[in-house]
Formats: C-alpha cells, structure tokens, sequence
C-alpha cells in the first residue's frame, strides 16, 4: 500500500511516517517546509525509504501530484500556531482551509478513496463542561478552530457525495520530541532565557488535556484500521488533564530548576489570549471502543516532553 502524509516533515506528521516506514508502507511526503523541518525526515530520505515532494497544497498541481497513485492520505498539513489566528487569520484559512479543499479535489479526481484528517480539540471551543464527547457541538473561538471545523465540514460533503472513507482526529494537546510550538516548548525557551522568572500567558489556571506523541501516532493507526464506517470522528487524548501552572511545574522539574517566581499575564477570564480557552478536555470513550488506551498522562507526558526537548536543543 502506498501512503501520502501531508506535512509529513512536521512535528506529528514525521513521527507518523516513522511508524508508516518501520510498518513497511510505501510513504510519500509533501510539504512546504514552512512549519516541518527536513531534518525531521532526513534519515528516511537518506535510506530512501520515502518520496519527498516539496510543494505546497494551496497549489491544486502540487495536490494532484501528490496524491497520484496513493490508496490513502494522512492529512497533517497545517499550521498550527494558534495565536496567529488573531494577527493573521488569513493565514490559517490558506493554510488549513484552501489546501484541504484542494487537497480533496485532487483525490476525487484521482480516485483516492480514503482520508485520515488531523483536527483539534479547538473545535469545541470553550465547552460549559468537560470533559467533552464528539457529539458536543463545534463552536470554536479562534480562526484556527473554526478553520479545522471548516475543513471537517468539507470532508464530511466530500465523503457522502463521492464516496471518500475518511476518518477525522479530534487531537488535544500533542506533545513530544521535535516539538516546536505550544507552551511546553515556549515555557522551555522562556526558562533558557530567563531561568529564575517564567512569564505565563493567562492565570495559570486554563485546564487542558495533554497527549505523548507516541500515544498519539498508536491512535491514529488504530481508528485508521479498526473504523468502519464512512466518515467516523473520534477524540484522541490522555484520560485527565492538568492546568497551565502544572505543565510549568512539570517543565521546571524536568529543567532541574527551583525558586522559580511565576508572572501571570491574564486578559479577560483568565485566558493568555484572543482565542485561547479557559478550560477543554475531551472524553476518549469512543476510540477506547477500538482497543486505544494511552500510556501517558497528561503530567507524565509534559515531564517526559521537556526532559527530551532539553536534550534535543542541547541544554543537557
């Protein structure tokens, strides 16, 4: 079988390879190198164990000549900075919105028959309660979520009219080696600079669920194999959650660092930005169904996360 993985070179999109690669698919990649790094990829480029397209789907050639002779595409190619969404929304729609239209238009017109779509807990928005099922209604409050749910919406019509099985990945926090945005890695970066103050964008209060990439990846390969139906969502996250102030502890632990003084920046109710959320879990029952049980929390998975991150850039 072969594979497409858009934004294969990224950060969940290379460890996916990984596992396509070792599992004995033939793995193409596209991407246009604007958040993924090669260096990410280079070892199965130098063994040639995958295709490398560098190209850009906003461009309705490169997604056709992407897609060309695949069974199934991996559709990781986004950007995933949420905060830009408030400066340069249009970015989020060229990148996420645009390219998955053209992406699907490709795979209708070459016949490729199956999707699996990374989308986000963003999606929901700022829940009443958590933790939330995929039944909870999409009401994002960031142009990155709204740009997800957009994307959703447009496979979902792509799969009842022309037939495209696809599975759609409601991911919470993603977090791991080559990780390079997010807060873990912010907190890191902000610890490097400054290694007795740590600004935290919010009241440190905001509740969010946090998933080890390797957990992750295992997900996506089980809803890929185990969904049957047509079109299937499913959450994908660790089975608690944890506050800002806690991945923080987590990330001065891992970094060896003590007397640290903690600077709250809050706006509104306790949000660090325009379109952050104050509190989003998902409920992981339905996937469970399929035989997924993470092997990390949500502590574990940040403590785990900074101590490779730091190691990674060379702190350690």
């Amino acid at each position: 079988m072969k594979v497409l993985v858009t934004g294969g070179a990224g950060f969940i999109g290379s460890h996916l390879v990984n596992r396509l690669v070792e599992e004995g698919y033939r793995v193409r990649v596209i991407d246009n190198l604007s958040s993924g790094r090669l260096e990410n990829i280079k070892h199965h480029i130098d063994a040639g164990t995958l295709e490398l397209i560098i190209g850009d789907l906003k461009d309705p050639q490169k997604a056709s000549k992407a897609v060309k002779g695949v069974d199934v595409v991996f559709h990781f190619a986004a950007n995933p900075e949420v905060r830009v969404s408030t400066t340069n929304p249009e970015i989020h729609f060229n990148e996420n919105v645009v390219a998955t239209f053209n992406l699907l238009e490709a795979m209708r017109r070459k016949g490729v028959g199956e999707l699996v779509f990374a989308s986000s807990s963003s999606v929901y928005g700022e829940p009443k309660e958590i933790p939330v099922d995929e039944s909870a209604p999409m009401i994002p409050v960031s142009v990155y979520g709204a740009s997800k749910a957009a994307c959703e919406n447009l496979i979902h019509a792509y799969s009842k009219l022309y037939g495209i099985k696809a599975v759609v990945l409601r991911y919470a926090n993603v977090i791991g080696p080559r990780l390079r945005h997010g807060v873990a890695w912010d907190f890191i970066n902000k610890l490097l600079k400054n290694p007795i103050e740590l600004e935290i964008l919010g009241d440190g209060k905001q509740v969010r669920s946090y998933i080890y990439i390797d957990d992750a990846v295992e997900a996506t390969m089980i809803a890929w194999r185990r969904s049957n139906a047509n079109y299937e969502v499913y959450n994908v996250a660790s089975e608690d959650w944890i506050t800002v102030d806690e991945v923080a502890d987590e990330t001065i632990k891992a970094m060896e660092l003590s007397n640290m003084k903690k600077i709250y920046k809050p706006i509104l109710h306790g949000v660090g930005w325009l379109g952050d959320v104050k509190k989003i879990a998902l409920k992981i029952e339905k996937i469970k169904v399929l035989k997924f049980k993470p092997r990390l929390n949500s502590r574990d998975a940040v403590y785990k996360t900074a101590s490779e991150l730091k190691k990674e850039i060379g702190i350690w």
